[in-house]
């Protein structure tokens, strides 16, 4: 009989072989101690999806330093963290034969208020004016402050594979401190980090040799990054394939594409035409590209939801591998209903409010996918009949006003 291809092994590099074509993309936990270390229920979720069936699971962000939170009860790794959670945490997401890699991030200045005393970025550029509610004011990064974030990244990295985690995935989408160097509307720098694409590229580049020099040839290093960032002048698809090509050259050994900012996102239901969606792959048009220029892994997620594009994709050469979030929080077991043949597409349900600034912005989804997160972490059965008023109801009561705040991918 023969194998079905999202069953198939794929070849990341002489060290990495994912077990089939499933890529469990990042989405944010917010189950961190107080101190930033994964909870027990957190440790616990990671094992539910190792034992799913998915080949390679990746972590919400793991930030690289804790004065530079993307939101409450983010997980930080540094020196000073409780190395021993960690490892519980890699025990549990590496089960059943799976690859964890944890994202490893910096937002830069996407930082909520009142949850950092500080904002930094490439450039003083602030959001603009509706989003300034939301984000405090940033200053530019000194060459000394870059270089030292550069190294926190490679430390974390360091401590992630002590950990016994499979590889890491540097996050350089979705603007963050990474895709907000890459960005010519946030980065107005003139000296080696600004202006050509080389130059804003460069801070990604030395991350990633930074990474390698400080784990070694045998560990898995991933990069997400947008296909663009869908803003007037700002980082287009050529860039995007300029870096992809250059990664390459840096021997990273898989790259996630996606799509899009807070400022204009593109990774949401509520965002996507409705012409993309019956296509299913948000980003394919771009990835087809991508196919054609690199040799290099390539993830695609955003959108899949039937096995026969599924199929499609990795048969025609679009993509190497399936990335899936939502669904895998609803179903965590997804690639082991689908090779078992008991399920061939996922239906997930239309979280709405009726009220417009809600539904629009995709708070609600965000919270509704969190809970049930946070019941999977808690040993609770999962809830697809969950309304988006009661999800509504629960985050005003538990979190007040700061519901209304932007929430992490």
């Amino acid at each position: 009989m023969k194998q079905n291809i999202l069953d198939q092994s794929l070849t990341l590099s002489s060290y990495a072989t994912s077990k089939n074509r499933w890529f469990k993309s990042a989405m944010s936990e917010a189950m961190a101690t107080a101190n930033h270390s994964p909870t027990s229920d957190l440790i616990n979720l990671y094992r539910i999806w190792a034992e799913g069936g998915s080949g390679i699971v990746v972590t919400g962000n793991v930030m690289v330093d804790p004065y530079a939170l993307g939101e409450p009860k983010n997980v930080v790794l540094t020196k000073n963290s409780d190395l021993n959670r960690f490892e519980k945490w890699a025990k549990a997401g590496t089960a059943n034969g799976t690859l964890l890699l944890m994202q490893l991030n910096h937002p830069g200045k996407q930082v909520l208020k009142g949850v950092v005393n500080e904002a930094v970025a490439p450039s003083a550029v602030p959001f603009p004016p509706k989003f300034q509610k939301f984000f405090p004011p940033c200053r530019a990064l000194t060459k000394k402050e870059i270089w030292k974030i550069t190294d926190q990244f490679a430390q974390s990295a360091r401590l992630a594979q002590t950990a016994g985690f499979s590889g890491v995935q540097i996050h350089a989408a979705h603007g963050y401190l990474i895709s907000q160097f890459l960005s010519p509307i946030h980065n107005l720098r003139l000296d080696e980090y600004g202006g050509s694409i080389q130059n804003r590229f460069r801070f990604l580049r030395d991350i990633c040799r930074s990474v390698r020099q400080a784990t070694g040839s045998s560990f898995t290093i991933s990069v997400k990054i947008n296909s663009a960032d869908f803003l007037k002048s700002g980082f287009t698809e050529e860039e995007s394939l300029y870096v992809i090509g250059e990664l390459e050259k840096e021997k990273v050994d898989l790259v996630e594409i996606s799509g899009g900012t807070y400022e204009k996102p593109a990774m949401f239901d509520s965002q996507i035409k409705d012409s993309t969606k019956r296509r299913e792959a948000y980003f394919i048009d771009f990835a087809e590209k991508v196919s054609q220029k690199v040799r290099v892994p390539i993830v695609l997620t955003g959108g899949f939801r039937t096995k026969k594009v599924m199929e499609e994709a990795l048969i025609t050469g679009v993509t190497d591998m399936i990335g899936v979030a939502r669904p895998l929080a609803i179903h965590p077991d997804l690639p082991a209903q689908f090779s078992s043949g008991f399920a061939d597409e996922v239906h997930l349900p239309d979280i709405k409010t009726g009220f417009r600034a809600i539904d629009d912005a995709a708070l609600l989804e965000l919270m509704w996918y969190a809970r049930q997160l946070h019941r999977h972490g808690a040993g609770k059965p999962v809830r697809p009949g969950l309304s988006a008023h009661s999800t509504l109801l629960y985050s005003i009561l538990k979190n007040g006003t700061d519901i209304f705040q932007l929430r992490r991918v």
